[in-house]
């Protein structure tokens, strides 16, 4: 199983941006698909997006569509980034980066099989 590290969260003001990225070890993002998920607290964790790296295929939840943008590094099959834009207090919660080894571009948690440790962003309005 590849390991998955996120990084890039932090505080930004309400309209700001922030990048986040999840870099693999112990193995490559060609054979997977890659997708962000968010957790708050006493909450279930939430789709955000996910991107199918054979094809670059790319899906969204509703609550970010227009406002994040998911995207690989060709470069180096190693490292998918989510560019936040348009941020908003709601934003707020706990990022995790997840793989799925089948390539569906699920939205479920169960979807997906190895999981980063999670990065904070938090939002000030």
């Amino acid at each position: 199983q590849v390991q998955l590290v996120e990084s890039g969260g932090g505080l930004v003001q309400a309209g700001g941006s922030l990048r986040l990225s999840c870099v693999a070890s112990g193995g490559t993002f060609g054979d997977y698909t890659i997708g962000w998920f968010r957790q708050v607290p006493g909450k279930e964790r939430e789709f955000v997006a996910a991107i199918r790296w054979s094809d670059g295929r790319t899906f969204y939840s509703d609550s970010v569509k227009g406002r994040f943008t998911i995207s690989r590094n060709n470069a180096k099959n190693t490292v998918v980034y989510v560019q936040m834009d348009i941020l908003k207090p709601e934003d707020t919660a706990v990022y995790y980066c997840a793989a799925d080894p089948q390539r569906r571009l699920g939205v479920r948690v169960y979807d997906y099989d190895s999981w980063g440790q999670g990065t904070q962003v938090t939002v000030s309005s």
